[in-house]
């Protein structure tokens, strides 16, 4: 298979499949930076793409036969359960020309279920994953600067030409992002700890404090450290359900090591020694400044 030329005459030809917070926000960034021509939108909510044409995301609302058919890079960013379908109806219908990239938060499962989906096509298909969001979901969260000092991981493929590869970064890159490149599994372990815990366990105190018999009390109370804590759950219960499952064996690794932390620190509550305990919250302190001052995030 030839690779996609990325020198073009005329920016290409996007599809978003998917045009919400990351697939419009794509959109936008590359619109901004006038790297991309026509921009197609596929998906299954007809008023949210709608929506996406209003707001100029989008020029055209196409079925994915129609962007098969027109588009030079296809960017899947639907919930990971959706992926292995997208691709599958994608296989028959690819130009030889045409790149299939993602957005989804897994490499690993997502890798695999692309090859089980695209068979000989699969060289096509450039796995990537944006580091950046928010809880606001749909099109109308969508921003130009979602990307923008952020970090991009691709995790290319043997099969992928290094001109195509070179092409989505170049993408992102026109985005205003870092672009690094991963293997999958690798990839799949940090975020465990770094992206998807930390929404887990939010999650979970979110639900425990909604549960509580005087909840309407302890939030009516609630001030910015439990907004700061519960923020993240916001995000979509549909689009977490497919992380987690996705990734579920590198959360449960990193929740087994969660849990004996917080047996430490419980373990020193508990016998009252308060040397330990400001031990632990000292160590805890001085890696969250670190991080704070060498990522520039706050």
């Amino acid at each position: 298979m030839m690779p996609v030329n990325v020198d073009r005459a005329t920016p290409p030809v996007l599809a978003i499949v998917g045009v919400g917070l990351i697939g419009g926000s794509f959109a936008a960034a590359l619109r901004q930076a006038r790297a991309t021509g026509r921009v197609l939108g596929v998906g299954r909510n007809a008023a949210s793409l709608s929506l996406a044409c209003q707001l100029g995301l989008i020029d055209e609302v196409v079925t994915l036969e129609e962007a098969a058919e027109q588009a030079d890079i296809i960017l899947i960013a639907t919930p990971i359960g959706v992926v292995g379908k997208v691709l599958s109806a994608l296989r028959p219908l690819l130009r030889a020309g045409t790149l299939v990239t993602d957005a989804c938060s897994t490499k690993a499962d997502v890798v695999a279920t692309a090859r089980q989906a695209l068979g000989e096509r699969i060289g096509q298909f450039v796995p990537g994953h944006p580091i950046a969001g928010a809880e606001q979901t749909g099109p109308e969260a969508a921003s130009a600067d979602l990307y923008r000092g952020r970090n991009i991981i691709l995790t290319p493929l043997t099969e992928n030409a290094v001109a195509d590869v070179m092409c989505i970064r170049r993408l992102w890159e026109a985005c205003g992002a870092r672009v690094l490149t991963m293997e999958p599994g690798a990839h799949d372990t940090v975020m465990a700890s770094v992206s998807h815990l930390p929404h887990f366990l939010s999650a979970a105190y979110m639900w425990q404090v909604a549960s509580a018999h005087d909840s309407t009390v302890r939030m009516a109370l609630a001030g910015s450290g439990f907004r700061d804590f519960t923020r993240i759950a916001a995000g979509s219960p549909e689009v977490w359900r497919d992380i987690f499952l996705s990734n579920r064996e590198a959360v449960l690794q990193e929740l087994q090591q969660v849990k004996q932390a917080v047996a430490q620190a419980e373990q020193a509550l508990i016998a009252g020694d308060g040397q330990v305990l400001q031990d632990f919250l000292e160590r805890a302190a001085l890696a969250r400044r670190l991080w704070a001052s060498r990522s520039g995030l706050s």
